[in-house]
């Protein structure tokens, strides 16, 4: 069984209670960065032990392959509805360590798009590497650094799909956006890009910064076409005080 069919089973099994998937984790090794729960298998179990009986829900909408790393996008009831990105890193066959990005799951945005929809076919293999420099780019350009004369060269004109649900279609949109967060004094700044991770014309993006003054974890998955971003989605995470963490691996540490 590949990689991408274990993860969406185990994630599954979260569900559904299936003990086969557990088999897929390393027993002695894996490490957890999701900051509210404890390391380990033994933290995983105890924290599914926590769930209302028959209230979680998991629908894994896009899952992808870089190397080592597998990486999920998912539709959840777990603890309430939510929207989560997970990244699980293989070694030698098991799966060893586990980051991941929860967003409480909101409406559809001004242009009528969920947080989930969209694009999930994976193509262009021969690119991976040419679109995650792009990605990348276009991250550390815009984002970390504030360039916005190089926006326009990242995009195909105004077309670009957007699934952040604040936010309208377009360079327009992400333009209107920004602007009303400003008047209401709300900042957002990316610091630090900690891992890029890409299958084809998708590419996901682990980032550190900061959004209306809490330290927060960004990730944002783009496809590209034709060298342009023409997609996005993204889930964005409160970081929580050190004091109350379940475990020392920090919410990064790639």
């Amino acid at each position: 069984m590949n990689k991408k069919q274990q993860v969406k089973d185990l994630l599954k099994a979260i569900e559904t209670g299936a003990s086969e998937p557990i088999s897929y984790v390393h027993p002695g090794k894996y490490n957890q960065h999701n900051l509210g729960v404890k390391d380990g298998l033994q933290g995983f179990g105890e924290l599914l032990q926590q769930l209302p009986p028959h209230s979680a829900k998991v629908n894994t909408i896009r899952v992808f392959n870089d190397g080592e790393y597998v990486f999920a996008h998912t539709d959840y009831n777990f603890f309430g509805p939510k929207i989560g990105f997970d990244i699980f890193r293989f070694e030698d066959g098991k799966i060893v360590e586990h980051w991941d990005n929860l967003q409480v799951t909101a409406g559809s945005n001004p242009s009528g798009h969920t947080m989930i929809d969209g694009s999930t076919e994976v193509i262009d293999l021969d690119k991976t590497e040419e679109n995650k420099n792009l990605v990348r780019n276009f991250i550390q350009d815009i984002l970390v650094n504030g360039k916005m004369d190089k926006l326009t060269k990242y995009f195909d004109g105004d077309n670009y799909t957007q699934h952040n649900p604040q936010i309208a279609d377009g360079l327009s949109g992400l333009g209107k956006a920004l602007e009303a967060m400003a008047k209401q004094g709300i900042t957002m700044k990316y610091k630090e890009v900690h891992k890029v991770l890409g299958e084809g014309n998708f590419v996901l993006v682990v980032s550190e910064g900061v959004f209306a003054g809490a330290p927060t974890s960004f990730y944002d998955l783009f496809r590209v076409k034709n060298g342009k971003i023409a997609e996005h989605w993204d889930t964005i995470e409160t970081i929580p005080a050190k004091s109350e963490w379940k475990n020392q691996n920090g919410k990064f540490g790639f």
